[in-house]
Formats: structure tokens, sequence, C-alpha cells
């Protein structure tokens, strides 16, 4: 697979992702002044042949990761080889992403007009139609769920590959792991959509699949990471916390497992692709 060339440009200096700031702390009764670690979030500008597309607030590391994930996952890109070039631009107010796409796919995203301001908290923001915030799914082949050991090992982890979550407290994680719940890989964001499509670019970048093993995310299970994970053929979402009603509609029509409240000593199975297959 052709690999995009990604080029840090001298007028993007690399960011801090996090910086001290001064606080007063209140604890039972007492008062302290302290210095405290904060999560830094910029807005991204992703720019496709030209063209501004869609501003999102980042985490300022992994971005050319998160220019193929989000190009990915929202169905700009069919293929890591679409994107031919990938430049970071520091601007006055933020950065951009200028990418270089197939001829073919960049007319495809001017027919869309898709214009949106995402935010933080919410992945799904600034869609023009209700056909754009929940899209039609293609149900995947059947793979059976993680085991329960695999998702307990897996959450046991999590925490090790989260070094911006134990500075600031403000980050999500999302991290692939094999068929045994051992993380290979794993990105931060303050944005948990943001921590999963640059999970996805890299690993998808680096010409590989997402197959015998499972994502867990650091975060609730909404729908826009059920459906980024099915979008891509990723079979199973390990979430931290709880899932959605939408997203489990979702995860069942997509033939995806989806487990919630993974926490030590617990998990929930909310719906499994053998269910269909048994069913069937």
């Amino acid at each position: 697979m052709k690999q995009p060339s990604v080029v840090a440009v001298e007028s993007a200096p690399e960011q801090p992702v996090s910086s001290s700031h001064r606080l007063t702390e209140w604890h039972r009764g007492q008062t302290r002044v302290r210095e405290d670690w904060l999560a830094e979030e910029w807005p991204v500008a992703l720019v496709y042949n030209g063209i501004s597309h869609v501003v999102m607030m980042v985490t300022p590391v992994d971005l050319e990761d998160f220019a193929l994930g989000f190009s990915l996952t929202e169905g700009i890109l069919h293929d890591a080889s679409e994107l031919h070039d990938c430049r970071l631009v520091a601007q006055d107010n933020g950065l951009e992403l200028q990418l270089q796409i197939s001829a073919r796919r960049f007319a495809e995203l001017k027919q869309q007009r898709r214009n949106l301001t995402g935010r933080t908290g919410c992945g799904l923001c600034g869609a023009e139609s209700l056909s754009q915030a929940v899209r039609p799914v293609t149900a995947l082949p059947y793979r059976a769920a993680p085991t329960d050991a695999a998702i307990q090992l897996a959450v046991q982890q999590l925490a090790d590959y989260q070094p911006l979550q134990g500075q600031t407290g403000a980050c999500h994680g999302a991290a692939w792991c094999d068929a045994a719940g051992n993380i290979l890989v794993a990105r931060e964001d303050v944005g948990r959509h943001n921590a999963l499509d640059k999970l996805i670019g890299h690993w998808l970048g680096q010409g590989r699949r997402f197959e015998e093993g499972f994502v867990l995310i650091s975060s609730r299970g909404s729908v826009e990471m059920v459906q980024k994970c099915a979008h891509i053929g990723i079979s199973s979402l390990v979430a931290v916390s709880a899932p959605t009603a939408l997203a489990v509609n979702y995860a069942s029509n997509a033939n995806m497992n989806l487990v919630g409240f993974a926490r030590p000593g617990r998990h929930q199975l909310y719906h499994s692709s053998f269910q269909i297959e048994k069913s069937s």
C-alpha cells in the first residue's frame, strides 16, 4: 500500500500537549495554592486540495494519524493510498492540516457540502442532515466477541498507555488490542472520537488491518464511536463507560460486538454478533 507523505513544515513547530497552571485547591476545609497540568486543545482545520472542510478541537499530537483516520472514518477516503500528501501549517489562530487527496475523492467531497465545526464532546456536531448524523451501515462478517479474560487484561493495561491522561486527567484513549487482550498501540486526545481517529489512522497508515482483536476506548460507547468502527470494519468495540441505546441498535445492525462498563473485575456485553449468527 502506498503511504502518504506527511511533512511538518517550519511554520508549524511542535506544539505542547499540556501546560502548567496555578490554581487554588479546596479539600476538606483546607485551601492551598499549587501547580497543575492542563491538556491543550487546538483548533485544527482539515483542508482538502485547498478547500477547508472541517475544524476540530484536537490535542496537538499525532495529527497525521488524525488526518488519515478522520478522512477514512468519515468516508472522505476509501483507502489510505488515496491520501497523497499531508502538510501541517501553523496559522495565527490554530493549525491547518493541508491534505492532497485523489481527484475522484475530492470530486465526491465537493458534492457532500458538509461543513462542520467539531467540538470536543461531540463528533456529530454540525452535520447538515439526519442522513449524515446516522449513516447507513453494512453488516460486518461474523467474528466472536472478545473473551472475558482478554477484556480484563486490556482494561488493566490501559492506564499505562495514557500518559497524558495521567498527567492532566482530561484526555481519552483508544487502543487496539489483540485477541488475547494485549494492547498493541494506543492514541490519546481531549476528544474521544479524535483519539479513535488517530488510532485508526496510525494502524491503517502502516498498511495493517483490524483483524483478530478489538478496540478499547476510555469513554462511553456513543453512536459515532460505533459508526467509525463499523465503517472501517472493526468488529468489536469495548468501552469503559456505558453505551447509548442508539449505539446498541447501530451495533446490532452492523453485526458488531459491543461491550460497556469495562472496568477491573466487571464488564457488560450489550450486543454480540454471535446472537445474529446463532439465530440465523
